[in-house]
């Protein structure tokens, strides 16, 4: 298991798909294993795992646009999708 920092650069997996689904409203993440809906804190956190971007530019991104967002927090969700192979880090 890696161990996350502010500094770790997220990314999603080869084949993991963020898609916004317009029938249901709703994000869905593709991926080899199955689907998966994640809440709206999550699909906002996948959006911005680019490859290059760090957590922290990610934390400041999302300040922009929402309130109270918390290193922590982004750590982890982005640990419990790394332990479901949808994340990796680069």
């Amino acid at each position: 298991m890696t161990t996350l920092e502010m500094g770790s650069v997220p990314r999603l997996r080869r084949g993991v798909r963020l898609s916004y689904d317009q029938t249901r409203e709703t994000h869905v993440l593709l991926f080899p294993e199955g689907v998966l809906v994640p809440n709206p804190t999550a699909a906002a956190v996948l959006s911005l795992c680019d490859g290059v971007e760090d957590v922290a530019a990610i934390a400041s991104a999302l300040r922009e646009r929402y309130a109270g967002v918390r290193e922590e927090e982004i750590l982890d969700v982005l640990s419990r999708l790394g332990d479901r192979r949808i994340v990796e880090w680069t």
